[in-house]
């Protein structure tokens, strides 16, 4: 089985802000970078396509599929109270709180990023359980790191080593239990 794990294209946001789960729209460049990675994928008539509900990630799954599976697991982690806020005006000392351990502390009102790992690779492992021969999963950064993690044997705290661009495919390959990165 193919699995490609797909970060969804740039959002349309400033730089520096804090987005987690706010609901952003893609940025003008959508449909060019949506075109190289549709082409950089070989797509199967069969295949199944799962997104987080965030718009910019549905926007490009339906570049892959009239038929979207919509996992509300497969969103970015929970910002809580700093959902759109500018990083260097985040609340101290709690920033510097969670900045030393943001697998553990729980931003107010958001969740840890050990919630999202947790959440996350239970939607992965129902996902692959699935008997297609070709999984998409359109997600975030944060989602992939701990998928990734989980895969690699990586401790969440060092996923953020982890280089993930907008717009970038990881593909992965399944052979009975034994999923390994290609």
């Amino acid at each position: 089985m193919e699995i490609y794990l797909i970060r969804h294209t740039t959002p349309r946001i400033a730089k520096g802000i804090c987005y987690g789960q706010a609901d952003l729209d893609v940025a003008a460049t959508f449909e060019k970078e949506a075109s190289s990675i549709l082409s950089s994928i070989n797509i199967l008539e069969e295949a199944k396509v799962f997104s987080s509900p965030l718009k910019r990630c549905t926007k490009l799954a339906q570049k892959f599929s009239n038929n979207i599976n919509i996992d509300k697991r497969l969103l970015e982690l929970n910002f809580g109270d700093w959902e759109l806020l500018k990083w260097d005006e985040l609340p101290q000392p709690d920033s510097d709180i969670w900045m030393n351990d943001f697998v553990n502390v729980t931003v107010t009102n958001g969740e840890s990023y050990k919630d999202l790992a947790k959440r996350a690779n239970e939607a992965f492992t129902e996902i692959i359980s699935s008997p297609e021969k070709q999984l998409i999963i359109i997600t975030h950064s944060g989602v992939i790191r701990s998928i990734l993690s989980r895969i690699n044997n990586i401790n969440l705290k060092d996923s953020f080593d982890i280089n993930i661009q907008y717009g970038q495919v990881f593909k992965l390959y399944k052979q009975q239990n034994l999923i390994t990165l290609i």
